[in-house]
């Protein structure tokens, strides 16, 4: 799992490359973060997070991104007649984010990326943890309120690989400029 991270890792750098090409004609990269809460549909169960997220916006119109999230939100479900409990741990997941600006306050974007996630299930007692990696993308927007501070909200999909099903990830949250 570490080395398909790895992996995803380089070939967002690889990615880059070009774009900072262009981004010279940028004074200097945009580093963001953000902070917010995530609602994620896995089919049987919903659950909830906390996301950060570390972003650099390398040109107009390319960036990259990273993230991390944390349950705080669990939900249950009924298999075989039993009463399970699922909890997110956490996730992660690094993007190429490329940016449309449609206002000097606002940008719509869409992502790509790979990402790992683990949950845990819990019945009668007895509890299993559960992994998976999986290839994301999704689309969003941004709108600030001043040059610094704003808003994000976006969907991604997660398809999980190894027939891992998929979640459909609402989230909004704060976007700071640094």
């Amino acid at each position: 799992m570490k080395s398909l991270i790895t992996a995803a890792a380089t070939l967002a750098v690889l990615a880059v490359a070009p774009a900072a090409a262009q981004a010279q004609s940028m004074s200097a990269p945009e580093i963001y973060g953000s902070v917010g809460y995530a609602h994620a549909d896995a089919g049987d169960f919903d659950l909830g997070a906390i996301q950060g997220r570390l972003g650099a916006k390398l040109s107009p119109y390319f960036g990259v991104e990273g993230e991390l999230a944390a349950g705080v939100k669990d939900d249950s479900i009924t298999v075989g007649g039993v009463n399970a409990d699922v909890e997110l741990n956490h996730s992660a997941a690094i993007y190429g984010v490329g940016f449309l600006p449609v206002s000097p306050n606002a940008d719509l974007f869409a992502r790509v990326g790979y990402g790992t996630t683990e949950a845990e299930v819990s019945a009668v007692g007895a509890s299993a943890k559960a992994d998976g990696e999986s290839w994301n993308y999704g689309v969003g927007g941004r709108y600030f309120i001043d040059a610094n501070n704003g808003f994000r909200a976006d969907y991604t999909r997660q398809e999980f690989q190894d027939d891992g099903g998929s979640a459909d990830v609402w989230a909004v949250g704060y976007v700071r400029k640094f």
